[in-house]
């Protein structure tokens, strides 16, 4: 399957659209579609986080889990929804925490492009789902390949934020050089929760490291 997706992450994962487990994904995608199963995101948007955020641009790693199952929502970015989309309740809280932490008041729009665009890339560990069915993809290896992705970052890079929010997140520490990057860890803002991502002020505390490495600090 020809792959669409930037340059610079099409070359470091060259070897993973290769391998066995990546074909029996996509045919696995295909045989869905061929169904008449709706997929979101769309095709065009699956790889949207690495294409508004090439490799050497990455400064920041938010992972989230698995994309929004609802219309029109996924476009392939961790949290974020399109302009005009209601803000899910993850996003809300996310809102929330910004603002408590950083008086950033709440945007007109879920759409967090703007972040991608700053060298924050954001990731869902499954980068499809079935319309309606949450974790539907889960299985199919998605996790092999973001695994992938989430080593080539550590492996490649230094001073990275990775953001971990919730267990999930959480799982994937093993897979980061300590040594070399910083990992932020917090409760999912998922309202599941119960609060307990408020008052981990990831926000103020990211731009404060990427500051002392000498780097530009996020506009969130």
């Amino acid at each position: 399957m020809e792959v669409k997706i930037e340059s610079s992450w099409k070359n470091l994962l060259k070897d993973e659209f290769e391998k066995e487990y990546f074909f029996k994904l996509t045919s696995l995608i295909k045989h869905d579609l061929n169904e008449g199963i709706t997929i979101y995101p769309k095709g065009q948007d699956i790889f949207n986080a690495f294409n508004l955020t090439p490799f050497d641009q990455v400064k920041v790693v938010v992972l989230g889990q698995d994309p929004y199952h609802g219309p029109g929502q996924a476009h392939g970015l961790s949290f974020s929804v399109p302009e005009g989309k209601t803000f899910p309740p993850s996003l809300i809280n996310i809102f929330k925490e910004l603002k408590d932490d950083l008086g950033i008041e709440y945007p007109i729009s879920g759409n967090l492009e703007r972040w991608a665009k700053q060298g924050v890339f954001l990731l869902n560990a499954i980068l499809t789902v079935r319309a309606g069915q949450a974790a539907s993809h889960s299985k199919i290896g998605w996790n092999i390949f973001t695994d992938q992705v989430i080593k080539k970052i550590s492996e490649n890079k230094e001073g990275v934020v990775f953001l971990l929010w919730g267990n999930f997140a959480k799982s994937k520490k093993d897979l980061i050089d300590l040594s070399k990057h910083h990992v932020l860890e917090a409760a999912h803002p998922s309202p599941l929760a119960r609060g307990a991502f408020f008052g981990c002020k990831h926000f103020s505390a990211t731009n404060n490291i990427l500051l002392s490495k000498g780097k530009d600090p996020i506009n969130w």
